[in-house]
């Protein structure tokens, strides 16, 4: 007689785990090559030298000046200097540079005659961030070069160079970056798409492993072993899954927090039980796919989708308030939202756990749900049916 109960599920599930060098891809193999691969891509923390390209229609020894200096800025690096707009829009259509700043012809002249020339730079916004870091680059250039003709001016004429600087600057602006005063990009980044990218890898594999008993009809097989019991057969069938993606989330936290010494002010203990609970939230919103929808193909589907939309949806790089009510409110149901706005609360700001609590709150519901979905779940595990 077959070994029936938890312990023959448990074993089996570990066995095909083994068994199978799929599951050894998705719960090592792509995990990590992820981790490494956005944090080596972040080392830097900010991008720095972004080529681009100058038009200098003037040649005069102000241009020359203003070139020089735009070329000394850390986010700019004028690899090209080209002769006509023609040029330079090419070279931006090609890829080989990001933008290019413009100089017309009598720059220098028309300045200092007081006709106002325009000074013009292009930007190729398609590659989002190196095109806004040149951006701010272009136009702080641009303002330093305005105030620098305006204060020679008036000096030639007289003035205290005290008053000048007053009134062409009468606030002084203190920038302070809270939490990230060197605008580093990874600590924003990195634990933002590292815990997206297990999300998305935890809810295809738990579809894929229930989906799997479906299509070759195993699925009866597995409910006989569980004596029936639904709850008995997932728990078991889903336990190392568990326990392997738990061991990863450690992992990933000591990765971004120990090895590449993101900063940490809060608790340790709250950003490691957000970690545990954000896998077994993950595993739920699974399960409750698969209910809704109990075929491979299907519930693959929809996990892809919602895994690879959980990167702009979840708001890393675009807000929530200024998204469309109908596009933001699905923010509210990805696991992957609370585990960062957790993320900010205790590594980054480091507030007490009380004003967090409504985002482990959040967990739980989502650990909730799939069991309005066992009964579909256990009808289809008995008479399965594969729709390829």
């Amino acid at each position: 007689m077959s070994p029936t109960g938890f312990k023959a599920i448990f074993i089996r599930s570990v066995l095909q785990i083994v068994r199978r060098p799929i599951y050894w891809a998705a719960f090592f193999i792509l995990p990590l090559f992820c981790f490494l691969f956005l944090t080596n891509l972040m080392e830097d923390g900010l991008p720095s030298k972004v080529p681009a390209a100058m038009v200098d229609k003037d040649g005069s020894s102000l241009s020359r000046s203003i070139t020089q200096n735009l070329n000394g800025m850390q986010m700019v690096d004028l690899v090209e200097n080209c002769n006509s707009f023609t040029d330079a829009r090419h070279l931006m259509q090609e890829g080989k540079v990001f933008g290019y700043f413009l100089i017309p012809e009598n720059f220098e002249a028309d300045l200092m005659a007081g006709r106002k020339p325009v000074i013009t730079f292009y930007t190729n916004m398609t590659y989002f961030v190196p095109a806004s870091l040149l951006f701010k680059t272009f136009k702080t250039t641009a303002l330093y070069t305005k105030a620098g003709v305006a204060m020679t001016v008036f000096e030639s004429v007289g003035a205290d160079p005290n008053q000048v600087a007053t009134m062409l600057m009468p606030v002084n602006i203190n920038a302070r970056g809270i939490n990230n005063p060197g605008l580093n990009y990874a600590i924003y980044l990195c634990n933002s798409f590292l815990p997206c990218t297990l999300q998305l890898m935890i809810l295809l594999v738990t579809c894929f492993s229930l989906g799997q008993e479906i299509k070759y009809g195993t699925s009866v097989r597995l409910m006989q072993m569980a004596r029936g019991s639904i709850v008995r057969a997932l728990f078991a069938k889903l336990l190392p899954q568990t326990c392997i993606w738990m061991v990863i989330a450690i992992f990933m936290e000591s990765w971004l927090f120990n090895i590449n010494g993101f900063p940490m002010h809060g608790s340790w203990l709250w950003i490691t039980l957000s970690e545990l609970m954000f896998v077994l939230a993950c595993q739920g919103l699974a399960l409750f796919f698969f209910g809704v929808f109990p075929n491979l193909r299907l519930s693959l589907s929809i996990s892809a989708l919602t895994g690879i939309l959980s990167f702009s949806i979840a708001a890393f790089s675009f807000p929530v308030e200024s998204m469309y009510p109908a596009i933001g409110i699905f923010s509210w149901i990805l696991p992957i939202r609370y585990n960062f706005l957790i993320y900010i609360d205790q590594a980054l700001n480091g507030i007490h756990i009380y004003y967090s609590r409504i985002w482990f709150v959040a967990y739980i519901v989502f650990m909730v749900i799939p069991f309005t979905m066992l009964w579909k779940i256990k009808r289809s595990m008995l008479r399965p049916v594969y729709a390829p």
